[in-house]
């Protein structure tokens, strides 16, 4: 799905993001990990839901996943996606990550080649207005 400067944008500055998108602008995929409890967490949040520490590193994780869940959009819920419909979105499973699950687009594949459990692995898309996103594509493994 090609993102355009029209559509929503992901909040890059928010307080409890902005650190992991900073990483993401720097091409390093990371996840939250709690320094306490050693509790994998996506999207980051400040406070571990498992052991409620303040405490928490960047793990770096190699990108490779599982797709867990996807969906096909046909229909645009907003104008502004009217030229993009088909397009995907996923839910993919990181095991390197603890399990934690990621939403992102499938891209250089058919929408009906996408299956439960194909293997993906992440990439940064850099677009012009500067976002970067981390996005999937069909990995052999």
């Amino acid at each position: 799905m090609p993102y355009l400067h029209s559509t929503p944008r992901p909040d890059t500055a928010d307080w409890n993001t902005r650190e992991w998108w900073a990483l993401v602008k720097e091409h390093k995929f990371t996840v939250q990990r709690c320094a306490a409890c050693g509790t994998f967490r996506h999207p980051p949040n400040p406070v571990c839901y498992k052991c409620r520490s303040f405490e928490y590193t960047w793990q770096p994780v190699s990108g490779a996943g599982r797709v867990f869940s996807y969906t096909v959009i046909t229909h645009p819920t907003n104008q502004l996606y009217k030229e993009q419909v088909p397009y995907n979105v996923a839910l993919i499973e990181i095991p390197d990550a603890g399990g934690v699950r990621m939403v992102g687009n499938i891209l250089d594949c058919p929408n009906d080649g996408i299956r439960v459990g194909m293997a993906v692995q992440m990439f940064f898309e850099d677009h012009p207005d500067g976002l970067t996103l981390p996005q999937w594509r069909p990995s052999p493994g």
